[in-house]
């Protein structure tokens, strides 16, 4: 009995450290491109995809999206967005100095020098406007064995918890809807499905304290799943959902489509 406790403590520890390291952090950067830098900034995406592929296999990030936006404010303010996967929440702070990026590139372009490097780097940098940067921490997610690759569609729902109602509506993204959108992925209905926190420190005149992502094999896919209708839904699941819109003010929802992804 002793050792079958002592098991089941190995098992629990384990299962703990597991789920602490996927647990993932995350910066996105929203980017606005003026219509005469279009052309250069795809190509500074492409420069970037294998230096980033470089800083995923030294540790400094697990992983690297770039996302074309398909909808999102009125104004129409963003046409891109990156999103940087780090293991923790001090590299996430501490990103990728100049010089490492420069390091990096030194080994996927052996025909550029460091100057040269510098300057493209620099150019890439200045062909677009960051308009919104956020950092996040991912604190709920669906069970799914998703496959992330270019052509892979994703809503970015920005999300204002009620001031007061921070934990309620964390609950309710937890209890109801995250079952809700696991029966959509079971019935093939949906990729995947992300719950996000804000990681730094916010005041009540943040714009968004969450985000979710919701992601979709293909646009076949994703109009479907806005058909679905959960007929087994009960008077009191549709109260929790009701309580649920509630306590969170949905501030604007970003239709994207994935072009790059490293991992």
């Amino acid at each position: 009995m002793r050792k079958l406790t002592l098991l089941l403590l190995a098992l629990c520890f384990n299962t703990a450290l597991v789920f602490g390291q996927e647990k993932k952090y995350m910066v996105f950067e929203f980017m606005k491109v003026e219509t005469g830098n279009t052309i250069n900034y795809m190509d500074h995406k492409d420069f970037l995809e294998r230096i980033y592929k470089k800083a995923v296999e030294k540790g400094d990030i697990s992983g690297w999206d770039f996302w074309s936006l398909k909808s999102g404010t009125d104004s129409g303010e963003f046409q891109y967005v990156t999103v940087t996967y780090y293991e923790d929440p001090v590299k996430m702070m501490n990103g990728i100095p100049l010089n490492k990026l420069v390091e990096y590139g030194k080994e996927v372009y052996d025909t550029l020098n460091e100057q040269q490097l510098t300057k493209m780097l620099k150019d890439a940098e200045t062909s677009r406007d960051l308009a919104v940067r956020s950092y996040m921490e991912e604190i709920a997610r669906t069970d799914t064995e998703f496959e992330m690759k270019p052509g892979v569609l994703a809503s970015f729902d920005l999300m204002k918890a009620v001031e007061g109602r921070f934990e309620e509506y964390e609950a309710a993204e937890k209890e109801v809807f995250q079952p809700f959108h696991q029966k959509r992925i079971d019935n093939d209905l949906m990729g995947g499905w992300r719950l996000l926190r804000t990681a730094l420190p916010f005041g009540s005149e943040a714009k968004s304290t969450h985000m979710t992502m919701n992601f979709y094999r293909d646009y076949l896919q994703f109009f479907n799943s806005m058909e679905y209708e959960d007929l087994e839904a009960s008077e009191e699941d549709k109260q929790a959902v009701e309580r649920g819109l509630q306590s969170r003010d949905q501030k604007w929802v970003y239709l994207a489509t994935l072009e790059k992804v490293v991992r």
